[in-house]
């Protein structure tokens, strides 16, 4: 069986359609002047012009390396990049065309596509999920805490938390008392600012005992990206080890 996905598996992945929907890096640099010359905010077409000089310099004096070239020639199996990006991003401007240099030197085994933030909500909704999963499966406390606002609002059961030093102090303690954590979120709706998620996750007990945690939650972001607040239903069910689902 091939380890690489094929356009039929895409489909069927929660990230399959975007790639499929997505354009390439020279579809997107005519998409870019097609919008410098129509877009009518003067600040955006404004950064424009200025992520076009941007890409523009990195692409001239950008080189990759002998390693580099190396390792994309040792590449098995075909393997997919999905960019999120808009025209005004500098970011995106720096980064854009390196990617693009190393797909191309992949003989056909790195295919990279972009889709745009703006026009694709949900699909920022998922990243924002799979981050929160990433780090709450990191059980760090102090790095699970920087993604929710300074005076962020937490129910979390029969809990109430308030702000990132309560947020710290709670999760030390959960994580003390719940060890061999794995958790697993799932994208259930979003609408503006919120999103809604549902998750599970499992656990040992200090007498070895193991369970799972069923809840939903619903978080509210500010302006910034960060979390304001965070509501979470859970409920425990307690469970053999070979019942375990998340390893």
């Amino acid at each position: 069986m091939e380890a690489y996905l094929r356009q039929q598996d895409l489909i069927n992945q929660d990230y399959g359609q975007y790639i499929l929907q997505g354009i390439d890096y020279n579809q997107y640099k005519i998409n870019m002047l097609e919008d410098l010359h129509s877009n009518p905010d003067d600040t955006i077409r404004a950064y424009i012009k200025l992520n076009q000089s941007r890409m523009h310099r990195v692409e001239n004096t950008y080189t990759l390396s002998e390693d580099i070239t190396n390792q994309l020639k040792g590449l098995r199996h075909k393997m997919y990049w999905l960019v999120i990006t808009e025209h005004w991003c500098g970011d995106a401007a720096q980064n854009l065309p390196v990617f693009n240099a190393v797909a191309e030197a992949s003989n056909g085994k790195i295919e990279m596509k972009l889709v745009y933030r703006d026009q694709n909500p949900e699909l920022i909704a998922k990243q924002k999920i799979q981050m929160a999963e990433d780090a709450w499966n990191s059980k760090d406390p102090v790095r699970v805490s920087k993604a929710y606002t300074a005076d962020s609002e937490w129910r979390n059961r029969n809990q109430f938390i308030n702000g990132r030093d309560e947020i710290v102090s709670f999760l030390t303690k959960k994580w003390e008392k719940e060890l061999n954590y794995t958790l697993k979120k799932e994208y259930w709706a979003h609408t503006g600012h919120r999103i809604a998620v549902r998750f599970e996750y499992e656990y040992q007990n200090q007498a070895g005992q193991w369970f799972r945690a069923y809840g939903n939650e619903n978080w509210e972001f500010d302006e910034n990206g960060y979390m304001a607040k965070r509501f979470a239903s859970i409920n425990d069910l307690e469970i053999a080890e070979t019942d375990r689902k998340l390893k």
